[in-house]
């Protein structure tokens, strides 16, 4: 393989990782501090993916950025009403906002399944006309990727130091101390849960219109996909202040779509894909597990060979 073809094999993993790390932080800050496994991720990305792609094709690239948030944002409070106001359990919440999203995205894109935006002026081509004529006229895709993924560790790293950052956080570690320090663990929820899914619609906002076309199962697998990356991610940095576990969790994304695209390179058939992602998912949980036993299983080792020589002497 040519030093060309490894720059563009990791210039794609990076675009695609980065893409995928907004959904991946949105699961940092659900998932890992506020102690909520949303699992309606892969229907909010879709939805992201197909309200911005809708607001972008009507002739308003920037504002379909916005609509794709507040489309997370909706989801978000549906999910988190669900399981705070309605007693529903938080899994199952989760599963049933994925579900309606589905029928509601075929609404929102006309009762057809795919949406073409091939002539579609969008942020991307912005980006791109912009730098036309440059050196960079080429990485607007990562560019707007960059940007994005960095605004959203920079709003995290100061959101979540705040009065209600620290809220939410402690709402994750321990509801029972923070009903008794007079704090509402319903807001916290639904705000967490809120901020969350708006990252969510982002990243399929801009998947979306980086394609140029958008179908309605853009999002399929999108949770398993993050929760991986979020499991390297912490795995490459578990301790430190928030900023780092961010940028971990970043880390951890194009980590897991190098994977994805060297198996590609490889000739992988598609429908292989998914097995992959287990494959990962399962390394990534079991990972830190068997490296806490490894220590364990050498002295037990030694011990059993000490045995050995002893009962031959």
């Amino acid at each position: 393989m040519s030093i060309a073809a490894i720059g563009t094999l990791a210039q794609t993993a990076l675009e695609l990782g980065l893409f995928s790390a907004l959904v991946v932080l949105a699961l940092f800050l659900s998932y890992t501090m506020l102690n909520v496994c949303d699992l309606s991720t892969d229907g909010c990305f879709t939805m992201g993916a197909t309200v911005g792609a809708v607001v972008a094709i009507m002739g308003h690239p920037y504002l379909s950025i916005i609509a794709a948030m507040a489309a997370g944002i909706l989801s978000g409070f549906i999910t988190a009403f669900l399981q705070t106001k309605m007693g529903v359990d938080s899994l199952l919440a989760g599963i049933i906002v994925n579900t309606a999203w589905y029928s509601i995205n075929i609404a929102v894109m006309g009762g057809s399944s795919l949406l073409n935006m091939n002539k579609t002026e969008t942020v991307f081509t912005k980006v791109g006309d912009a730098l036309e004529g440059t050196a960079l006229s080429g990485q607007y895709k990562l560019i707007v990727a960059l940007v994005a993924v960095a605004l959203t560790v920079i709003f995290l790293s100061f959101f979540l130091q705040t009065r209600l950052g620290l809220a939410i956080r402690a709402t994750g570690n321990n509801p029972d101390m923070v009903k008794s320090s007079s704090i509402n663990p319903v807001f916290t929820t639904i705000v967490g849960l809120c901020v969350a899914n708006a990252f969510t619609g982002l990243g399929g906002c801009l998947l979306a219109q980086s394609q140029k076309s958008v179908n309605i199962d853009i999002g399929s697998g999108m949770v398993t996909i993050a929760l991986a990356s979020l499991l390297i991610g912490n795995a490459i940095v578990s301790r430190g202040s928030v900023t780092k576990r961010a940028i971990g969790a970043v880390l951890g994304a194009f980590l897991f779509r190098l994977v994805y695209t060297i198996a590609l390179r490889f000739n992988m058939p598609a429908y292989m894909l998914k097995m992959v992602s287990s494959i990962i998912v399962i390394i990534a949980i079991s990972g830190p597990y068997f490296r806490k036993q490894l220590p364990l299983i050498r002295r037990m080792h030694e011990l059993k060979k000490r045995g050995v020589s002893g009962g031959n002497e």
